[in-house]
C-alpha cells in the first residue's frame, strides 16, 4: 500500500526545518529581499543542518535520503519564506544537473564541493534559457564548437539564478545545429574561464534572493571532459533532471500556498465586520476551504511524483505523476495567494503584509523550471503515448524558464 504519511526519520528532519524556518526565515523574510539575498548566517545555519545533499545518492557523495524527503526539506524552507530556497547554496538546479547528466565521475566531482564546511558560501548556476528564441532553427543560439582538445562556447545565458555568485556553471547549448533540440549539450564552464562574463543581474517582481542574471560566453574553452553526456542517453537524462527539479520547485510553491491559507486564515478569524469575524461569512468561509483544499491536493500529488522516483517506476509514470503535481502546485498557489491579497483588502497590497511578497513570489516560481502549460503538454503527451519529443517536454527560449 502506498501512504505518504512522513517515516519518523523524516518527521524528526522536517520538523528541524520547519523550526528553522519559522525562527530565522520567516521573521527575516522582509530584510532579505531588500538586500537581495539571504544573509551568511541563515545560510551558514541552514548548511549546518546538512540537508542540501538530502536527494543526492550517497554513492555521489550525497544523504541518500530521497527526492520525497528533499521535496518535504523545500516545502518547510518555503513555508518560511518561499524566496529563501533560491538563495540557498545546493538546494538549486546544479545538483540534480550533476547527478542527472554526468557520469559518476563527474558526479562525484561537482557535488563534493558542497559537501564542504564552507560550502554555505559556495553556489552553482544551471545556465539553461535565452533571451530570444532562434527563428532559423530549432535549439539554441548559444553554440559549443568541436575544436582541438575539447569545445568553444559561445553565445549568451539569461535568466540564470545566482550568476553572479556561481563558481560552477552547467551551460546548455547547441552541439549540433542541424539536429534541433536533440543536438543540445551541456558543459561545466568554472568562473575563472576567461571566456566567461557575467553580464547583470535582473530586477525581479519575486524571489530577490535568487541572483538572477545574464553570462556572456565569448569562446569559452571546455576541456572534452567538462562536457556532460548524461551515461548515454541525453536526452533521457535532461529529461529526468527538469523533471525533478520542477518536483522541488513545486514543494516550494505548497509551502507558498500553506503559508497564504495560514496568514489567511488567520486575519479572517480577527478581522471583523458587522460584528463577527469576515472569516463567518459563507463566501469568504468557502474561499478559505476551497484554498486549503487546495494546499493539501497539492502537497500529496507532489510527494505522490517524488515517490515515483524514490520507487523506480518506469520513466512514463514518473513523467505523468510529475506533471500532474507540478502543474496542480503552480496554478494552487497563484489561486491561494491571489486570494490572500484579495481578503485581506486594501492590506493586501502594503508591503507591511507579507500576502502581497506571497503573490509576487507564486508568480515568479511559476516560471522556475517548467510551466504549468509545459506539464499539461507532457501529461498529455504521456497519456496519449505521443514521442516525447524534447522540444514538447523541455523549457525552450519562448517560455523564458528561470533556473536556480
Amino acid at each position: 500500500m502506498i501512504s505518504f504519511e512522513p517515516t519518523e526519520d523524516q518527521k524528526l528532519i522536517t520538523g528541524t526545518v520547519s523550526d528553522f524556518a519559522k525562527s530565522t526565515l520567516a521573521p527575516r523574510a522582509r530584510e532579505f529581499e531588500a538586500a537581495q539575498a539571504v544573509s551568511a548566517e541563515a545560510r551558514r545555519a541552514v548548511h549546518e543542518l546538512g540537508l542540501s545533499l538530502a536527494a543526492i545518492p550517497e554513492a555521489l557523495g550525497g544523504q541518500g535520503l530521497g527526492l520525497i524527503t528533499a521535496t518535504m526539506i523545500n516545502e518547510e524552507l518555503a513555508y518560511g519564506d518561499p524566496a529563501a530556497p533560491f538563495g540557498l547554496p545546493g538546494f538549486g538546479a546544479y545538483l540534480i544537473a550533476a547527478q542527472e547528466l554526468g557520469s559518476d565521475e563527474q558526479a562525484k566531482a561537482l557535488i563534493a564541493p558542497f559537501a564542504e564546511p564552507s560550502a554555505h558560501d559556495r553556489f552553482g548556476a544551471v545556465a539553461w534559457s535565452e533571451r530570444k528564441p532562434n527563428r532559423d532553427r530549432a535549439g539554441f543560439v548559444t553554440t559549443a564548437k568541436k575544436v582541438s582538445g575539447g569545445y568553444e562556447l559561445t553565445g549568451a545565458k539569461a535568466f540564470v539564478g545566482n550568476a553572479d555568485l556561481a563558481e560552477s556553471l552547467i551551460v546548455f547549448a547547441q552541439v549540433d545545429e542541424k539536429a534541433g533540440w536533440n543536438g543540445v549539450g551541456a558543459f561545466v564552464v568554472d568562473k575563472q574561464n576567461p571566456g566567461l562574463r557575467v553580464a547583470g543581474r535582473h530586477q525581479t517582481l519575486g524571489l530577490e534572493c535568487g541572483h538572477f542574471g545574464e553570462i556572456v560566453l565569448e569562446a569559452a574553452k571546455v576541456s572534452d571532459g567538462g562536457r556532460l553526456e548524461g551515461r548515454g542517453d541525453f536526452i533521457a537524462a535532461c529529461t529526468r533532471f527538469f523533471a525533478k527539479y520542477s518536483l522541488i520547485v513545486a514543494a516550494r510553491q505548497v509551502g507558498l500556498a500553506r503559508l497564504a491559507f495560514d496568514v489567511s486564515r488567520e486575519y479572517c478569524d480577527i478581522r471583523k465586520a458587522f460584528g463577527k469575524p469576515i472569516g463567518h461569512f459563507q463566501d469568504i468561509a468557502f474561499t478559505l476551504a476551497d484554498r486549503h483544499m487546495d494546499a493539501e491536493s497539492a502537497r500529496e500529488l507532489v510527494r505522490r511524483g517524488a515517490w515515483t522516483w524514490d520507487a523506480g517506476k518506469d520513466l512514463d509514470k514518473c513523467l505523468l505523476a510529475t506533471a500532474q503535481a507540478v502543474a496542480h502546485a503552480h496554478q494552487v498557489a497563484m489561486r491561494c495567494a491571489d486570494d490572500a491579497v484579495q481578503l485581506h483588502g486594501g492590506a493586501g497590497f502594503m508591503r507591511d503584509v507579507i500576502v502581497e511578497k506571497l503573490m509576487r513570489d507564486a508568480k515568479q516560481m511559476a516560471l522556475a523550471g517548467a510551466t504549468a502549460e509545459q506539464m499539461d503538454q507532457l501529461a498529455a503527451a504521456v497519456e496519449l503515448g505521443l514521442p516525447l519529443d524534447p522540444a514538447l517536454i523541455w523549457p525552450t527560449p519562448e517560455t523564458q524558464a528561470v533556473l536556480t
